[in-house]
């Protein structure tokens, strides 16, 4: 008798999990749903603006720790509106990215200063700095690489 009622509690318990793993899935499913219906209306038009590096990526080579390296990536609005840039964000904070205040215009170019401070830094570095505007792609990727020797006393 107790095993009966051993097997039946296991039973009850395994298909209570299965309930509650399939009701976490519709809402994962349903989250993910949402989020790509959101994505898709926030991709921009064919005639959105368009945002082209000359370069998206650099090495300033070797450097001695405790310099400043100082790069500006050149990028042109190649799209059809203006081009504004929301945020640029860089993997530490020994890297900060300045971006240009006012809307490029389609056909006009413009700059994303970057210093990156070697103080207490070593060896290889690739530091990335991810640039969100209102271009087609929104996100963009540039690198600043190089090496850092160490301060010889």
């Amino acid at each position: 008798m107790k095993r009966i009622f051993l097997m039946a509690t296991v039973a009850i318990a395994l298909a209570s999990c299965q309930q509650n793993a399939g009701k976490k899935a519709d809402a994962v499913s349903d989250t993910t749903t949402a989020a790509t219906a959101a994505t898709a209306a926030t991709v921009p038009a064919a005639d959105a603006a368009v945002i082209s590096f000359e370069k998206d990526s650099y090495n300033f080579g070797n450097v001695t720790q405790g310099e400043k390296v100082y790069y500006s990536y050149k990028f042109k609005n190649t799209g059809k509106s203006p081009l504004i840039v929301l945020n640029a964000t860089a993997t530490c904070g020994c890297t900060v990215p300045e971006v240009p205040k006012e809307p490029v215009k389609p056909g006009d170019e413009g700059v994303i200063k970057v210093v990156f401070d070697s103080n207490g830094k070593q060896g290889l570095q690739d530091k990335v700095i991810t640039v969100t505007s209102n271009a087609n792609p929104a996100i963009a990727e540039l690198h600043l690489t190089g090496e850092v020797k160490e301060q010889t006393k």
